[in-house]
């Protein structure tokens, strides 16, 4: 199975490109689906067909599905909500917004996400398309397993024990109801859940992230931010999709300034996201709406009729082992120095760029090892390990 997830900021056309690719697969015999896991979705403009919160078919080999972010949240979290529920009308908290205390941002999102991981076990489909939410949105969303398992692992358990014991005391007190085991089973489910999604979103020899951009100043720096995070928490991106370039007939008019300008961008994506393909489509001369439309996008984005294939194969963690200890190295493309901390606690190592942070659980090989330095040069971080002399962190 493929999973091809396109990301990138509003307005720069990922769900264009992304219902381009699905009809493309399907034209090229591939049981495909498109899902738009975005708020915001436009996924039914674009294929000119109103579609749902179900797969819907399109043609022989084309689902389509506008996820129901709200349904989705019922279903994963219903169970905690509803006791947190009795406990605002226990706590005479009244104001009808302490109903959306336990939705946590980003959390309608990710139970969105979570039909990934259930249309891969289905086996219904060979290609899964996914139209992401802008960049920002969907990097945090990303980051929430690694931040998730570190409090079910951590907390979690201790939180259960002090509950069996407070319940008995806690009954006592008129009305109030403390989380039964099932609320708490059904917290762990989630967290479970989220874990495996993030394996498949993982493993980089079916998963692949593209970044759409367009040729402005803005646009490319925050694809340059996006590139980093991705790169941070070991997503692969295989591709970066320039899209809406004028053309060259705009060279001339009331166009030509603007037409320079995307010139000298498209040079700036070139030697920013090397060796990455950059795979370009010029804007159209109409909108990119239906089946005739979106064909004419795949063919300009992927030439060669490979949309589907891993695009670019390259790895975003290495271990190796030297003659003074391990060494792990770890691509940061676009970051800098000031941006980067590091802290090694026990068997975790916490890694911060920016407002980013990730929870890297240390391989077994270097359970015994204590960070000694580390490097940022090239757009990679070389971190230098040697024998553990002690308990503290740095």
């Amino acid at each position: 199975m493929r999973i091809i997830i396109y990301t990138g900021k509003g307005g720069v056309g990922k769900t264009s490109i992304a219902a381009a690719t699905a009809y493309q697969l399907a034209e090229e015999g591939k049981r495909t689906i498109v899902l738009s896991t975005d708020a915001a979705h436009s996924l039914s403009d674009s294929l000119g067909i109103r579609i749902g919160g179900e797969p819907q078919q399109i043609n022989d080999l084309l689902w389509a599905q506008e996820i129901d972010s709200l349904k989705e949240t019922e279903r994963h979290w219903g169970r905690v909500t509803r006791w947190f529920a009795t406990f605002t009308q226990w706590a005479k908290l009244d104001d009808i917004a302490t109903q959306d205390l336990m939705i946590f941002p980003g959390f309608e999102e990710l139970f969105s996400l979570l039909r990934i991981k259930e249309h891969v076990e289905s086996g219904r489909y060979d290609a899964i398309i996914v139209d992401c939410a802008p960049t920002g949105e969907t990097l945090r969303l990303l980051s929430y397993p690694n931040l998730l398992r570190w409090w079910v692992q951590n907390i979690f358990p201790y939180e259960r024990k002090l509950l069996k014991v407070a319940r008995p005391i806690v009954k006592l007190t008129k009305g109030l109801e403390l989380p039964n085991d099932e609320t708490m089973e059904s917290l762990a489910h989630v967290v479970l859940e989220l874990e495996q999604l993030q394996k498949v979103i993982l493993d980089s020899q079916r998963t692949s992230v593209r970044l759409v951009l367009n040729p402005e100043k803005m646009v490319i720096s925050e694809a340059r931010r996006a590139f980093t995070h991705l790169n941070l928490y070991g997503f692969h991106t295989d591709a970066v999709i320039v899209n809406k370039i004028l053309p060259k007939e705009a060279a001339e008019g009331y166009l030509a300034q603007w037409q320079k300008i995307h010139q000298s961008y498209e040079q700036e994506i070139e030697d920013c996201f090397r060796p990455l393909p950059i795979l370009k489509v010029p804007l159209m001369s109409r909108e990119v709406i239906g089946r005739e439309m979106l064909g004419r996008v795949a063919a300009a984005a992927f030439p060669e009729g490979q949309c589907g294939s891993m695009l670019y194969h390259g790895k975003t963690e290495e271990i190796d082992k030297t003659e003074s200890g391990y060494v792990m190295t770890l691509a940061l493309p676009f970051a800098e120095k000031q941006q980067v901390k590091l802290n090694q606690k026990g068997d975790e190592l916490t890694l911060q760029v920016g407002s980013y942070k990730r929870i890297v659980t240390l391989p077994r090989m270097l359970l015994s090892q204590q960070v000694r330095s580390a490097k940022l040069a090239n757009g990679r971080l070389t971190i230098y390990f040697n024998e553990n002399e002690g308990d503290e962190g740095q």
